[in-house]
């Protein structure tokens, strides 16, 4: 990333001059009621949509909004820097993409052009398991750039093992292991349209080009797709799993795993004591668990626990450069943002998802610098109030 994040501010106000305008807005809590204007009920729905009454969603963001900061005068921040160490590797940004699944419901092209976005600027792009275009040609599209990969634990072992080998294959370096799903929690947008992707073969592009997967069939995908979906949908998770179970991830990958939607300090300890290199505190955006806690709210006692032992990651509710300075805040080492990009996907593609990560950077770097602070890492939690604190 050349010069600072902020000075993209500076580029917006020079195409003004030219009467040039952002096609998308500059404020991201705009995109979601743009999404909903322009897809249909059945994708907006699936994407904006949360456990039971949504919140735990709502939860997400007043756990945020509660949190205030407060600006430090005559610092010098003329030069700054976005950089983290994070899982073994220095990113440019504390930011990565966080992992969704059927991105063809918001745009043809997918999680392809949601890859070649976050390549473009340094921004690690995390492959769902449940996407609609496999892993090798997502690895295509993200050339040499930093790729994660995002595991749904299936119930078949040798499918899940066949996943770890094509994402270690095509240069996937971290594991990502959502622990939260092991069931669809109740979501009445999706019920109220009978709408699930998975059963119109949707997100399903991993397991149908997987040989392990294929396998378990009777017949080709392209013979018997209803049967495949089915096959699908009695091995996509399996919640019978528990923390010993961990050992047959670990023999499978030999890079950094990170669980992910951990939130009680305990978990957070089993994760620690069982070798793991990172959680991610997270609610899966309040999409899981209907009355659940705010998931900074959350935060804290997870990174008091292990902050030590484990890199902590950070999502659900993240919706500006503000929101991720106090996730950093409160000890975080990285921030991965959700919906802000899958509505930008939707409302302009690659493009659409590039304005995003350049605003949420360009907030980002303006907020740390007008609070006093050149780097994420003297951003602390001494920098924040809650709102009722003295």
């Amino acid at each position: 990333m050349s010069g600072h994040a902020a000075d993209f501010q500076y580029e917006i106000y020079l195409n003004g001059m030219t009467g040039a305008v952002p096609r998308l807005p500059t404020d991201l809590t705009r995109l979601a009621e743009l999404t909903e204007q322009r897809l249909g009920s059945g994708p907006v729905g699936y994407v904006a949509g949360g456990a039971g009454d949504g919140s735990t969603d709502r939860a997400n963001r007043a756990a945020l909004d509660r949190l205030r900061i407060v600006p430090r005068v005559l610092r010098d921040v003329h030069a700054r820097d976005l950089s983290v160490h994070v899982l073994g590797r220095t990113l440019p940004a504390p930011v990565a993409l966080a992992p969704i699944g059927v991105l063809s419901i918001l745009h043809p092209e997918a999680e392809g052009a949601a890859a070649r976005a976050a390549a473009a600027r340094g921004v690690p792009y995390i492959h769902s398991s449940a996407a609609s275009t496999p892993i090798e040609q997502v690895a295509e599209a993200l050339g040499d750039a930093e790729r994660w990969f995002q595991l749904y634990w299936s119930k078949d072992r040798e499918v899940t093992r066949s996943f770890l080998t094509r994402a270690r294959d095509t240069g996937f370096t971290v594991l990502f292991v959502t622990l939260d799903t092991p069931l669809l929690a109740w979501r009445p947008r999706d019920l109220d349209q009978a709408y699930l992707p998975f059963l119109r073969g949707v997100g399903t592009a991993n397991y149908f080009t997987d040989p392990a997967f294929q396998a378990g069939l009777a017949r080709p995908v392209h013979e018997d797709p209803d049967a495949a979906v089915m096959h699908f949908i009695g091995l996509f998770s399996d919640p019978s799993n528990t923390w010993p179970d961990l050992a047959f991830l670990r023999e499978n990958w030999d890079g950094p795993i990170v669980l992910k939607g951990v939130l009680h300090p305990d978990d957070a300890r089993a994760a620690a004591d069982a070798g793991m290199d990172g959680v991610v505190v997270s609610n899966h955006g309040g999409r899981q668990v209907a009355g659940a806690i705010g998931a900074a709210d959350a935060l804290p006692a997870v990174v008091d626990a292990v902050g030590d032992r484990l890199d902590i990651l950070f999502d659900s509710g993240v919706r500006s450069g503000a929101d991720i300075a106090k996730v950093l805040a409160l000890g975080a080492r990285a921030v991965l943002i959700g919906r802000p990009y899958a509505y930008g996907l939707a409302l302009d593609g690659q493009a659409g998802v590039d304005h995003v990560i350049r605003c949420l950077l360009a907030e980002l770097d303006l907020t740390l610098a007008l609070s006093g602070h050149a780097t994420p890492a003297t951003f602390t939690a001494a920098d924040l109030r809650r709102e009722g604190d003295r």
